[in-house]
């Protein structure tokens, strides 16, 4: 297994250079195999100071647990990038092997300022959140992106009418 710092959280074929690239399906490149259901994940814990999950979390059986481990293997101030199908957008539920669901303020319940999170000691300082609309809506990401109040606005009364695609999150580990 690599030395490396960083993990690719279900990379499958997107495989990045000087990263542990981890996914349940041995395929070229792939370093780990791992079933990310089954915890803890055998990765050694305060160790990795970057973890990218590219359209993963949402193929697991849970939010919380996954979220615990990805707090439980990081540093300190790690960097955490998240990128999910965002709900009620299409891609949410088009796909039969999605088992989660994410909105704009799923991840807010990790944050330690909302204490919101009383099932787990997982917490992360959200640094950055976008919305990403699909190329056709391209204008959106510019102007829904403009501040966390359009971003608001759009979650709370546009986000049935004009969906988000996808959504981005980078977050930092908090111990």
């Amino acid at each position: 297994m690599k030395n490396s710092k960083k993990i690719n959280l279900g990379s499958g074929k997107d495989i990045k250079k000087d990263y542990l690239n981890i996914d349940s399906v041995k395929l070229n490149g792939v370093d780990l195999v791992l079933n990310l259901n089954k915890y803890p994940w055998p990765l050694k814990s305060d160790y990795f100071e970057e973890i990218y999950a590219d359209n993963i979390l949402e193929h697991l059986d849970s939010i919380i647990k996954p979220m615990e481990e990805i707090w439980r293997v990081s540093t300190n101030k790690a960097r955490i990038i998240i990128k999910v199908p965002s709900f009620p957008g299409v891609n949410s539920a088009a796909d039969p092997t999605h088992k989660q669901f994410f909105t704009y303020t799923s991840l807010d319940y990790f944050r330690k300022e909302d204490n919101l999170n009383y099932y787990s000691k997982a917490r992360f300082k959200i640094i950055n959140k976008k919305l990403i609309f699909h190329n056709y809506l391209k204008f959106f990401n510019w102007f829904f992106n403009l501040s966390e109040k359009m971003q608001k606005f759009h979650h709370l009364f546009l986000s049935n009418f004009i969906p988000s695609q996808s959504l981005y999150f980078e977050l930092e580990t908090i111990k």
